[in-house]
């Protein structure tokens, strides 16, 4: 069986690790731990194709415990218990490091399986996971562990290993690469910060470029091969969450660029419902009273899109994007409506007061007959003093005005009709 390049290329030594240097740099926390040789478990988490099982199979190599590899998509509680039952032999003497990828795949009950041995340091966890581990892994197991955030790698630093691959590759076929700067370059980019993928890419770019006599890779057949690779998204992962929190995060900053810049991410990924789904709520919490126009605006534009479906939604939707961009901001309403909820949760304001009830009949007993309701209508203006909140809040403000020019009109016009 072909090994696959990745494989093939696994680092020596910690300086041969590409990105990651916030955790793997001298004096760093983790390379200390690394190189004192005491290993607790630890759980690597972050996207796919950033280091996390080249380190863990370098931390296996170093240590003089028997090294298990399982995956959790595939592992069973047999294979489990097959390890634990491993450590009563000559070759667990000294203990396992279990490299576990993708944990979260794991039950509860797989993942208490080794809680016993995890914790009498019988078993040297080592977990990776592409999920936020805080709400996949049990917590009985994350108390026990030291969690490492991994991060995509730096296109500078990828082209360590897309050059060290093309060297490789070069000995083992016995002749030249002549590889482009260009090619190099536009995998270092078009990958999103996943060496594993720019060495495929690679491998991929030199078979496809074997003349016979040598190789030729151009830029032109590194953009044939991987013009689609660079797109990062799980619409059920943490990439899913992190681009449409960006993109609403965006537009609530007014910043065109960067909300265009995310849109075309989702749009990229084919998903529409994210992308209008966040939108109208933009519209609604960020915009609201400032420019109120913009709630059926954004809502015509999100059905067009709807209607038309992609390639076209791009259109309508980048519209009331920049709309919603560079539209005045005001959160006055959200910030209103919570903090009634807050008194509702507090279970204030119970008692409707009795000129708002919809009252019918007065019994014998009660000694004020009437509702004494007051109609507005039947005042100037439309309006009149008239007590409608419980007698507990009465005095209870949620809404204040927005610095906005709208917001600001409508307090003019009422501090008028009031004060009157």
């Amino acid at each position: 069986m072909n090994t696959p390049l990745a494989d093939r290329l696994r680092p020596e030594s910690l300086d041969d690790i590409v990105g990651q240097k916030e955790l793997l740099a001298p004096g760093r926390p983790l390379r200390r731990i690394i190189e004192s040789g005491n290993i607790p478990n630890l759980i690597f988490y972050g996207p796919s194709g950033v280091g996390k099982t080249t380190l863990a199979s370098y931390i296996a190599r170093i240590t003089n415990r028997k090294f298990k590899k399982l995956n959790g998509t595939t592992a069973s509680t047999a294979d489990i218990k097959e390890i634990v039952g491993s450590l009563n032999t000559f070759e667990g003497l000294n203990g396992v490091l279990l490299y576990l990828d993708e944990i979260q795949y794991l039950n509860k009950k797989q993942q208490q399986t080794l809680l016993e041995f995890i914790e009498n340091g019988s078993i040297t966890l080592i977990a990776s996971t592409t999920e936020n581990p805080y709400f996949y892994i049990y917590n009985a197991i994350l108390s026990r562990s030291t969690v490492f955030e991994f991060k995509p790698v730096e296109p500078e630093e990828v082209e360590r290993a897309v050059r060290r691959a093309v060297r490789i590759l070069g000995e083992e076929k016995g002749k030249p690469i002549d590889f482009s700067d260009g090619a190099v370059a536009h995998i270092c980019k078009a990958c999103g910060g996943d060496v594993r993928k720019s060495l495929n890419a690679v491998e991929l770019c030199v078979i496809t470029g074997d003349n016979g006599d040598a190789v030729t890779v151009d830029e032109a057949l590194a953009k044939s091969l991987t013009q689609r690779s660079g797109a990062k998204y799980d619409r059920d992962g943490d990439s899913h969450y992190d681009v449409i929190s960006a993109y609403q995060k965006s537009m609530r900053g007014s910043d065109v660029d960067a909300a265009l810049f995310y849109l075309a991410r989702l749009v990229e990924a084919g998903d529409l419902i994210s992308a209008c789904r966040r939108l109208v709520v933009c519209a609604c919490e960020d915009v609201g009273l400032a420019y109120p126009q913009i709630i059926p605006i954004v809502k015509a534009c999100v059905d067009i899109a709807m209607q038309v479906g992609f390639p076209e939604a791009r259109i309508p939707l980048a519209d009331a994007v920049i709309s919603v961009c560079l539209a005045p901001k005001s959160n006055s309403g959200e910030s209103a409506i919570d903090a009634a909820l807050a008194d509702v949760r507090a279970g204030l304001g119970q008692v409707v007061p009795r000129q708002l009830q919809n009252v019918h009949y007065d019994g014998e007993e009660r000694e004020e007959k009437g509702q004494h309701y007051l109609y507005p209508h039947s005042y100037p203006n439309h309006w009149t003093q008239q007590q409608y909140l419980p007698d507990d809040i009465k005095d209870h403000r949620y809404y204040r005005f927005g610095e906005n020019k709208t917001e600001q009109a409508y307090k003019t016009y009422w501090e008028k009709i009031k004060g009157n």
